[in-house]
């Protein structure tokens, strides 16, 4: 039976990618595993060139000033990395949930990060808009979406000064004017490829006005001067990762998968505002495209349903702790048929109850 996987991370990816994948694992280099040769061969250093051209070139920021890095980590040492960079006296931090309040902890232990907004009253179940971005800080901190709460920045401001976006789980999905944007960070696990990787894209003239000294393992400076492999960079993850944004490439880009994430969407909400056995977490207007977040109306109902959900071969669909309920998470890889199947089963919830 086909499995409909709504995992928030590791995300779902594409067949064929997961195909070239298990293929280069066996025979990657005339006999040899992509798993056994030399990061500093030929056929990987390869590799890494066209994962961090492929990044900017989908992003829109070939030759304007940005460098692409594969790191490692994840998001969590990013928190910490762009402080040690980029924060001299103070920042600002939007805080819409549990990861930018994870980055506001990290950037403290170096000097004053300032919350310039939180939602944190209501949960974070909506974003916070009309505040002010004061102009002598060293930089805006942001998280476009927030997979476990459901919700997603539609606009961006105008900052006076170099923004910064933790992008882990909606980078690739939707076009933006990514040039707005001094540095973005995304863990490769959430619409990327597997856990391991990090993606930093980063404007090289943002780096270098710091005063403290900067260890080279977490120096951007010093990864950009040696092409992302200043260390053993995590192979198998930078590769995958190429494979899908080539397959990206292929199906027109960001524009093409933004097209039918909308409709995913729009199929989802439609049903969870339409069915009264559900409620909504996320305020309407800041709704994820990515992440669904929603519960029972009648938890009486909760062992039916999970039931016909694993019944249905949907996978991944239980509700961050913080949150409860459930969470179908959207990725770019996820066919709008999978949407249908979980629609089709709260349906006839719905016909049931």
């Amino acid at each position: 039976m086909k499995r409909h996987n709504f995992s928030a991370g590791p995300c779902i990816l594409p067949q064929e990618v997961l195909l070239q994948a298990s293929e280069a694992v066996m025979d990657f280099d005339n006999g040899l595993s992509l798993l056994e040769i030399s990061h500093r061969s030929k056929p990987f250093v390869d590799v890494m060139e066209n994962a961090r051209a492929l990044a900017l070139e989908l992003l829109g920021l070939e030759g304007k000033g940005y460098k692409a890095l594969f790191l490692q980590g994840g998001a969590s040492t990013q928190f910490l990395m762009v402080a040690l960079n980029l924060l001299e006296k103070r920042a600002g931090y939007l805080n819409t949930g549990t990861w930018s309040d994870k980055a506001i902890k990290e950037a403290r232990i170096f000097d004053d990060a300032y919350e310039v907004a939180t939602s944190k009253d209501a949960n974070f179940n909506y974003i916070p808009k009309g505040y002010d971005i004061p102009s002598d800080y060293d930089y805006f901190h942001c998280t476009s979406n927030n997979t476990i709460f459901g919700t997603q920045m539609k606009e961006f401001p105008n900052a006076p000064i170099p923004m910064v976006c933790d992008m882990s789980s909606d980078i690739f999905s939707r076009q933006i004017d990514f040039s707005k944007f001094d540095l973005i960070y995304a863990g490769a696990q959430k619409n990327m490829g597997p856990a391991g990787a990090t993606l930093v894209v980063v404007k090289e003239d943002i780096l270098g006005k710091v005063s403290r000294k900067i260890p080279s393992m977490m120096d951007y400076k010093v990864h950009i001067s040696k092409s992302s492999m200043f260390n053993t960079p995590p192979v198998f993850s930078v590769y995958v990762s190429m494979l899908t944004l080539q397959w990206l490439k292929n199906l027109g880009g960001i524009s093409a998968i933004e097209k039918e994430n909308q409709k995913k969407a729009q199929l989802i909400y439609s049903e969870i505002d339409l069915n009264p056995l559900f409620n909504g977490f996320a305020t309407k207007t800041d709704r994820s495209m990515m992440n669904a977040t929603f519960t029972l109306a009648n938890e009486d109902l909760k062992e039916t349903f999970e039931t016909m959900v694993k019944e249905a071969g949907i996978n991944g669909l239980n509700g961050h702790r913080s949150v409860g309920g459930y969470r179908a998470s959207m990725y770019n890889a996820l066919p709008l048929e999978s949407v249908g199947i979980l629609v089709d089963v709260m349906s006839e919830l719905e016909r049931k109850a």
